[in-house]
């Protein structure tokens, strides 16, 4: 295995930061919500912040902010707002007073706006990261950073990219340059120079794809005897909104942009998801389960939320 895929240290919930009024959330759980660029950005110097929900049916003045939110009525006992990708959402009992709901969102003002903000600085970080699919850019993989080589394939080595290399049916092969050196490897691309942006991206996605499957399962594997459980299937996600979940049959989604980031993030998306095999909620019961085996899951998790990943659009 390559030197990259061999790591011993060894997404969290929802993404979206909840107040502590929020109450527990459904019992077969998925990880983190990846996330996407909320709808309006912070207004220009000089005028009030705004921030719209794309759903918003309310509006509040909080601090020095306009915040048009959506607002939910349900079968609940609190009220409850998170802070998510799209903006703020409001939950409320049905029997509860509008002014009582603007009550408790002036009350929590500070942690909003707070949130909100964060939110619109990670976009702007998720905008930095967009990929030129071009000759010689560059892809993170496990933590580190891989330059992509327009290779044009030739007869006389087809035949050795053809064992070493990795491509689905009308897709150009990859192949990883053998350097033990990380930050000088290479992934080559068995495409022409006149190569087309997707024709770049389709071949990395297949080759990150195929990475991820078998990284994923090494993984699994390693921890699934610790935790004392069985997984029996693993699908991998292309979902825009979640980075993995577990079902009670032993089933696993996880999602492939995982394998951009460092091992030890990746493996606390492992070990939480095989917790919920165990516990399928996010009661003090999993996360004890979580750090029984990964005692530093709080910062990992901290850091699956707030580092960007590359953009493929």
């Amino acid at each position: 295995m390559h030197p990259l895929l061999k790591f011993t240290r060894d997404l969290f919930e929802s993404n979206k930061p909840l107040a502590p009024v929020v109450s527990a959330k459904p019992a077969i759980e998925s990880i983190a919500k990846i996330p996407r660029p909320p709808v309006q950005p912070l207004a220009g110097l000089g005028r009030a912040a705004t921030f719209h929900h794309p759903r918003a049916n309310r509006e509040l003045q909080l601090c020095n902010a306009v915040v048009a939110y959506e607002f939910k009525r349900g079968q609940r006992r609190t009220i409850g707002f998170s802070v998510g990708p799209e903006g703020l959402v409001v939950r409320a009992p049905k029997w509860v007073p509008l002014h009582e709901v603007d009550a408790a969102l002036q009350s929590k003002s500070d942690w909003i706006i707070r949130k909100l903000g964060e939110t619109t600085a990670r976009h702007a970080r998720l905008q930095a990261q967009r990929i030129e699919w071009r000759d010689g850019t560059r892809i993170p993989f496990l933590g580190a950073s891989l330059m992509v080589v327009l290779t044009p394939p030739s007869a006389a080595d087809a035949a050795l990219k053809k064992r070493r290399g990795y491509a689905p049916r009308g897709v150009a092969e990859a192949v990883l340059s053998p350097v033990a050196d990380s930050a000088a490897q290479t992934l080559q691309l068995a495409l022409p120079h006149s190569a087309t942006p997707a024709q770049i991206r389709d071949a990395v996605q297949a080759w990150l794809m195929h990475q991820a499957r078998q990284v994923f399962i090494e993984r699994l594997d390693h921890f699934a005897p610790q935790l004392q459980v069985q997984w029996r299937k693993l699908a991998l996600s292309n979902a825009a909104t979640r980075w993995g979940s577990a079902r009670i049959d032993g089933s696993i989604r996880l999602n492939w942009r995982l394998i951009h980031f460092r091992p030890p993030i990746l493996d606390y998306v492992v070990v939480h998801e095989l917790s919920h095999l165990r516990v399928m909620d996010h009661s003090p019961r999993f996360w004890a389960t979580v750090r029984a085996v990964v005692p530093d899951y709080a910062t990992l998790r901290g850091q699956l939320k707030d580092e960007a990943t590359p953009r493929w659009d």
